[in-house]
């Protein structure tokens, strides 16, 4: 297996000489398709917080065998590489994964099968079966939901007595406290947990076994103190508590800054994620949408397969400024892509076998970008429009987050077909999210009065 490669290592201030020696400080930690990140912050009270340090990690070229593995070495290398005047002084570590991915282990979280990643659509026949029995607007009654997944992996690993399923953050969180089956709220909902009625729903028992299954918390609530074992290793306090966290575009959302109904958050990286705090739950898993719990509120959106990855297909970072400058944003392109990286997509089209919509391709290379971008923007003007249509609150401003944000010729095409004020959020790393998810816990949510 190749080593995680440090691409983006910030140099900590020097804490030696710092009046707040004692401030307790907390860890966030997002793994995402190609790395992870971690943030740590001193949370200074009335909503303000202070940076004290980045890190990244890449998992490096990992084949399917050794993603597990390679999650545990970044998960472990992530935390013992920061200062050690930073981890003596952790209270508390949340960990954010990519919503979906699935990984079946055994009662001490030994892998037993190679994780089924967020976009993994191989479980047709399950997901089938799932719209008969939980109904067809379900979360789980798509190929790439957590429950479809779950139930092709248990169906193969049915002589495992000790047999779990868990999301990628509830293992890697496992493995700090050495519990075998914790998880939260936002992760569980693809896997069939009920957010209204906080439980699993009684028709589950007819799928899988109720024991496959990990206990589910609100996000931010306590798991418990990290092992012995483990603050020794990495010189931690042994009081250092480890929380429950979230997914990686909510821990994308949190940092975002957005608190009323209207407020929404795109999420501009590998692929689209469209967020939207809405007064209403709605879910309709035929469009690829769904509602998290969000305290007193709902957290409405999905995720479109389309994004940054496809541009990465045919664009060099270097490439995508240069030729981005080149874009008269007002103008259109001309070209009605829906570009995809290959066929599938969930939201706003729930279809495991829709191709992507790429041609003609011209031979200028700037408008074949403009097209690509302008693809984009429609697709996530379209999921707005969905979400409106299906009862969500209106959105009345959207903040961006991720690689996507920073082109200045993408923001100004996607404000055109959004027709509303868009603005990049002031913080827009996913492991700022899962910090303060680690500093506030479920206070963090607006609860009912």
């Amino acid at each position: 297996m190749s080593q995680p490669k440090d691409i983006s290592k910030d140099i900590s201030k020097d804490i030696s000489k710092d009046s707040r020696m004692s401030t307790p400080l907390y860890l966030g930690l997002d793994f995402g398709t190609s790395g992870a990140r971690a943030c740590v912050i001193a949370d200074l009270g009335d909503e303000r917080t202070e940076i004290e340090e980045f890190a990244r990690l890449e998992f490096g070229e990992l084949a399917e065998s050794e993603l597990a593995g390679g999650w545990r070495q970044v998960l472990f290398d992530l935390i013992a590489d920061l200062p050690l005047g930073l981890r003596k002084r952790l209270a508390a570590i949340a960990i954010s994964g990519t919503s979906g991915t699935v990984l079946a282990c055994d009662g001490a979280l030994n892998p037993l099968h190679p994780p089924l990643l967020y976009n993994d659509a191989r479980a047709t026949e399950e997901s089938a079966r799932l719209a008969e029995i939980a109904g067809e607007t379900h979360p789980v009654a798509t190929a790439t939901s957590g429950l479809a997944k779950a139930i092709w992996l248990h169906s193969r690993l049915t002589a495992q007595p000790d047999l779990k399923l868990l999301h990628q953050a509830d293992w890697l969180a496992g493995l700090l406290t050495g519990g075998s089956g914790v998880s939260d709220v936002h992760n569980a909902l693809k896997m069939g947990f009920d957010p209204a009625t906080l439980a699993w729903p009684q028709w589950m028992a007819d799928v899988i076994p109720r024991a496959t299954l990990p206990t589910v918390l609100l996000p931010g609530a306590t798991i418990g103190p990290i092992l012995r074992a483990q603050a020794r290793a990495l010189s931690l306090s042994t009081e250092c508590l480890v929380r429950t966290g979230t997914t990686d575009s909510i821990a994308a959302f949190l940092a975002a800054g957005a608190r009323q109904p209207g407020d929404a958050v795109t999420s501009l990286g590998t692929t689209l994620a469209l967020k939207l705090i809405s007064e209403q739950r709605v879910d309709d898993a035929r469009f690829g949408v769904y509602s998290h719990w969000y305290g007193r509120y709902w957290l409405a959106g999905g995720a479109s397969n389309a994004g940054g990855g496809v541009l990465r297909q045919y664009f060099s970072s270097t490439e995508l400024t240069e030729l981005s400058a080149r874009i008269e944003p007002e103008q259109p392109s001309g070209l009605d892509y829906y570009p995809l990286p290959r066929p599938g997509e969930r939201f706003p089209i729930n279809d495991p076998n829709l191709p992507p919509r790429l041609e003609p391709v011209p031979e200028d290379r700037v408008t074949f970008l403009h097209g690509l971008l302008d693809g984009l923007a429609h697709i996530e003007a379209r999921g707005y429009a969905k979400l409106e249509e299906l009862g969500a609150s209106p959105v009345r401003q959207v903040l961006s987050s991720g690689g996507g944000a920073i082109n200045d010729t993408y923001t100004r095409i996607r404000a055109q077909r959004l027709g509303m004020p868009t603005m990049n959020a002031t913080m827009q790393e996913a492991a700022y999210g899962s910090a303060l998810l680690a500093a506030r816990g479920t206070a963090l949510f607006p609860m009912v009065p």
